[in-house]
């Protein structure tokens, strides 16, 4: 199993509503969405490698 790291950051409220709106039509926790959307951007301007934290 990968070890985990937690992160705390605060956001507008607007965003939050929206992630969590995402998250549900995903079928996901929050975490789980914020976790999808970082490794897709990451991925995407290439500081994480294909691969790397899935």
């Amino acid at each position: 199993m990968v070890r985990t790291a937690p992160i705390s950051f605060r956001i507008e409220q607007g965003l939050k509503n929206a992630l969590e709106e995402a998250a549900k039509d995903d079928m996901r926790s929050v975490s789980s969405m914020v976790e999808k959307i970082l490794t897709t951007y990451l991925r995407e301007k290439g500081y994480l490698p294909k691969g790397a934290a899935e």
